[in-house]
């Protein structure tokens, strides 16, 4: 996800209040009403409360990490692997694996690294293979842990929104007597338009970000598991070549989302 992409959540997020504010007031509705620290208070407080209560506190920070991951891209597309695992190959097969572990440390992708690593130690094939797989899969679950936790939050905000609603009720319930009601109640409901649009304006969209890109992540781990055992397997840097050209035509989508999201 790149500096347009974040862009154009903002953008987004802006366009989904405007909506709801501009509604509003067509409907003759003050937007100074929705001015209430304390339905705040109550919505994000108590989400956060929740939130510590249903995850270590490990998990959230890796969520919030993730979530603050969103205005950049991690590792590479597959239009960069893909000539890497061929340079790559070309290299071991003119200088010797030896040749390939020189340029590791240079790499900015992890996995790819280490998929490189266990290919230069000269482990036999299956074992390579299913190492890397394990931990692709072990990433895959860390990813998806993360957009859980966005998704709780999308479930506890709304629920918050409506405890802040019958507060606020009790309130207006307690100093009725010669009061008018009306402004009371309507400031009241502010809570529960606070948790469903945290909800559906915030929440989730993040959470449907985080996994967007964690398949883009997964389809990246793929190639590089199949480049490494195609390299393991002896493949010329010709058969590599072709064999993951299916990679940059199959999942253009995901790595055209990653160029704009």
């Amino acid at each position: 996800m790149g500096e347009s992409g974040s862009r154009l959540s903002a953008v987004g997020l802006v366009l989904g209040g405007g909506v709801v504010l501009a509604a509003h007031a067509a409907m003759g509705g003050r937007l100074v009403m929705f001015l209430q620290p304390e339905a705040i208070l109550v919505v994000l407080g108590g989400t956060l409360a929740a939130l510590l209560v249903s995850y270590p506190v490990a998990t959230l920070r890796e969520a919030w990490r993730a979530v603050r991951d969103l205005t950049h891209r991690r590792g590479n597309p597959p239009e960069a692997i893909v000539p890497t695992l061929i340079g790559c190959a070309r290299k071991a097969r003119r200088y010797g694996l030896a040749a390939v572990e020189r340029d590791i440390d240079q790499l900015r992708d992890p996995f790819l690294a280490r998929a490189l690593s266990l290919l230069v130690a000269g482990l036999p094939l299956p074992v390579v293979r299913e190492t890397l797989e394990i931990e692709a899969r072990v990433l895959a679950e860390r990813d998806e842990q993360r957009a859980q936790v966005l998704e709780a939050a999308a479930g506890y905000a709304p629920t918050l929104g409506i405890v802040g609603a019958v507060l606020g009720l009790m309130r207006v319930m307690q100093t009725v007597a010669g009061q008018p009601i009306g402004p009371g109640i309507a400031a009241a409901f502010v809570a529960t338009i606070y948790g469903v649009g945290a909800a559906n304006l915030l929440f989730l969209p993040l959470a449907t970000r985080l996994r967007a890109r964690a398949r883009y992540d997964a389809v990246c781990r793929e190639l590089v598991i199949d480049g490494v055992v195609a390299m393991r397997d002896g493949a010329s840097p010709g058969v590599l070549e072709e064999r993951l050209a299916g990679y940059l035509t199959l999942h253009r989508p995901a790595a055209s989302w990653a160029e704009v999201a």
